[in-house]
């Protein structure tokens, strides 16, 4: 009488448990992916919402989210924000700070065209909405606080007012 190779069936249910191990430890990355991604985007089935009116003569708060941030102003910067605050601010406060953070802006530099572009990518692609007369209010308040800065280069050194050593080893 033969004798049954029981190696053989080990290997077997070993191949068979590595690969349950793979498709469950695959599906929990895939299950982990989805709810970060949605704790971050938000629902994309939701409909869109409109963003708040905002009365700029009587300047009252965008929401009760920014009434209770920090509504202090230092150095001309608006600290629950971080946007300059001059002319349009407001209207670019209620209708851009609802997506983003408005510190998103004001890393952000680019010509009154490169915002322009902005705007139209995020209404392509993001789902925001027409701005109407709003739009050139926000052009103007972005092409004056946050154009492009030119960068010169660094002043050259002063070869004689260094003082110069030798390195000894």
């Amino acid at each position: 009488m033969e004798r049954p190779n029981y190696t053989q069936d080990y290997d077997k249910v070993l191949r068979s448990l590595y690969r349950a191990i793979i498709f469950l430890s695959s599906f929990a990355v895939v299950l982990a992916l989805g709810l970060i991604y949605y704790g971050l985007m938000g629902n994309p089935f939701a409909p869109k919402q409109s963003p708040p009116v905002v009365d700029t003569q009587q300047k009252q708060p965008v929401s009760r989210s920014a009434a209770a941030a920090d509504e202090r102003i230092e150095d001309g910067i608006h600290l629950a924000t971080g946007l300059r605050v001059a002319d349009g601010f407001e209207v670019v406060r209620a209708n851009c700070t609802g997506c983003h953070s408005g510190k998103l802006i004001a890393q952000n530099r680019a010509t009154r065209d490169g915002w322009q572009e902005m705007i139209r990518w995020m209404q392509r692609t993001q789902g925001l909405w027409e701005l109407g007369g709003n739009e050139d209010t926000i052009l103007n308040y972005l092409a004056a606080n946050y154009a492009p800065q030119e960068i010169g280069r660094r002043a050259s050194l002063d070869v004689e007012a260094i003082e110069w050593y030798i390195l000894e080893e």
